[in-house]
């Protein structure tokens, strides 16, 4: 709260003279929590222009219909239970018609995702693991997950770096 009070006075330097640092990660984590701030901006782009179509709070997120799945990940212990919005409501919401989605991270990773995966059975933008919000640190607040117990098709390389976590952008190109 101090940092973005000294912020919106323009006096960032006034943060180290009194040692009243807050890291970065520590503030993107406190906003992650709050249901009104922006986590995730749906964008289109016809390759030299993008506009944005939809800018989505954790609100706005949770009104969807939630889609609930239990996997393992290559990147947790044990089976996890996430709970998101499937990328086909989603798709689907935004009226994309065949394409190319660019899933774009806090960090500018970037992965592209192929509409195709859009299917009902397939990836959630998670917004909970095991029932909880997830931090940056945790990977959120956003994950795109697959299934990837459902189908030995998800269990690839090509399907693990689609799996984008601290989502914060799509981008669609027809």
């Amino acid at each position: 709260m101090l940092r973005r009070i000294f912020l919106q006075m323009g006096m960032l330097a006034g943060l180290f003279l009194v040692g009243a640092h807050v890291s970065a990660e520590t503030q993107t984590d406190q906003t992650a929590q709050s249901n009104d701030e922006v986590v995730l901006t749906i964008r289109t782009s016809n390759g030299t222009q993008e506009t944005t179509l939809a800018e989505l709070t954790m609100k706005d997120l949770q009104a969807m219909p939630q889609t609930r799945f239990q996997t393992e990940t290559v990147w947790t212990e044990g089976k996890q239970e996430f709970t998101g919005v499937s990328l086909a409501e989603l798709v689907k919401r935004m009226e994309f018609g065949p394409g190319m989605l660019e899933a774009w991270a806090i960090n500018d990773y970037l992965a592209e995702i192929p509409v195709t995966d859009a299917r009902p059975e397939g990836p959630i933008i998670a917004y909970l693991r095991n029932g909880s919000p997830m931090s940056v640190r945790e990977k959120g607040p956003l994950w795109v997950i697959y299934p990837y117990d459902s189908d030995p098709a998800y269990q690839r390389e090509e399907i693990y770096v689609r799996s984008v976590w601290q989502l914060n952008r799509l981008v669609f190109y027809p």
